[in-house]
């Protein structure tokens, strides 16, 4: 017994993760990669809407919202479990802020989730043959967008913390779909209700 408690004494110290958490190197990989493929999703089926009706923007904004929507209910499937799936810096600066996460993660997932926003966008610009950068020529800064964007992202959370709170959290990813594909319709602003979206779009 002595043998083994000195074996146990002087084995250094391994760090571990709390059970079932990914390191967080991984979650930030997956905070890009799901960043990065949102924005494909959002530019990507923009730039195709509007070539495939470039005289009807109803149907354009349909096929754009429905395009995001589905790209994020699959994203927040598969990425959830890994990272959480917030692919949004207000997203995660609310979970820091309400305890759910550590504050250690709130940089490092911020960077990431712009990081993979820069790259979906120049990778969607790339696919359909567009310059990788451009810079927008639609203005978009006035109150009504600003109260779009501040109605979108509180209906946005809301949204979250009620299904969550409510022991739902796998259905989390077709609730958020929804809700951004509707927002996308009723709200002035298309309902980016996202900073890393707004900074990187288009």
């Amino acid at each position: 017994m002595a043998i083994s408690l000195a074996a146990t004494v002087d084995r250094p110290a391994v760090r571990r993760e709390p059970a079932g958490e990914y390191p967080l190197g991984i979650r930030c990989v997956a905070e890009f990669a799901g960043t990065a493929f949102l924005l494909l999703a959002v530019v990507g089926s923009g730039i195709q809407a509007h070539r495939l009706s470039p005289h009807d923007t109803g149907l354009a904004l349909l096929e754009n919202s429905v395009a995001t929507g589905a790209a994020l209910v699959a994203l927040i499937l598969a990425l959830g479990p890994v990272s959480g799936a917030h692919f949004n810096p207000v997203v995660t600066a609310v979970d820091v802020a309400l305890g759910r996460r550590p504050r250690s993660t709130l940089v490092p997932y911020v960077l990431a989730q712009f990081a993979g926003g820069a790259v979906g966008v120049l990778a969607a610009n790339a696919m359909f043959g567009l310059p990788l950068v451009a810079v927008s020529r639609h203005h978009r800064s006035s109150a009504g967008l600003w109260l779009a964007e501040a109605v979108a992202t509180f209906g946005l959370l809301m949204v979250i913390l009620c299904v969550v709170r409510a022991g739902n959290a796998r259905a989390a990813g077709y609730a958020v779909g929804a809700y951004i594909t509707g927002a996308y319709w009723f709200t002035s602003s298309t309902s980016f209700a996202n900073p890393a979206v707004t900074r990187c779009a288009p």
